[in-house]
């Protein structure tokens, strides 16, 4: 069970910097996620406009959790689009790829996403706060998926 009274405080600083970037990070690939739904062109349309919706309706439920684990935490979201963006490590997209390079960034996207989140679950255990490391564990595999089908689609 977490008590957020039993972390101290250098690991409650590192578990709050840990959701933070996993916040900023989610939002990066919803935001781009969303924005190759509506853009996306070409034989394949169909199919993948329902599936980027489908993954950007998943990512923005899970936003509020992580945004409401980091007030459980009694630290902030967020209040605009620079401050969360500072917290990302995974870039913007810079100009309008084609179908297949938006299916491959978003795969590699998920995948980095992963990466970050496992090291944020380390970070939460380490801290005692399970209840952190519960939470991006489900994320964990939400973003496995999604990469797993997006890497599927793009061969």
């Amino acid at each position: 069970m977490s008590n957020t009274a039993s972390i101290n405080t250098k690991a409650k600083s590192s578990v709050e910097k840990a959701l933070q970037e996993t916040l900023a990070n989610s939002f990066m690939v919803y935001f781009k996620t969303h924005s190759f739904h509506w853009n996306v062109e070409g034989a394949h349309f169909h199919s993948l406009h329902g599936m980027f919706e489908e993954q950007y309706n998943e990512i923005w439920a899970a936003l509020d959790d992580i945004a409401e684990r980091l007030r459980a935490l009694d630290a902030y979201a967020p209040l605009n689009f620079a401050t969360l963006s500072k917290h990302a490590a995974i870039d913007e997209t810079g100009q309008m790829p084609d179908a297949m390079s938006m299916v491959k960034m978003l795969a590699d996207d998920n995948a980095a996403l992963v990466s970050q989140m496992q090291d944020a679950v380390i970070v939460a255990q380490e801290a005692g706060d399970e209840a952190t490391a519960d939470l991006l564990i489900g994320r964990i595999a939400a973003h496995e998926k999604a990469a797993w089908m997006l890497r599927s689609t793009a061969k």
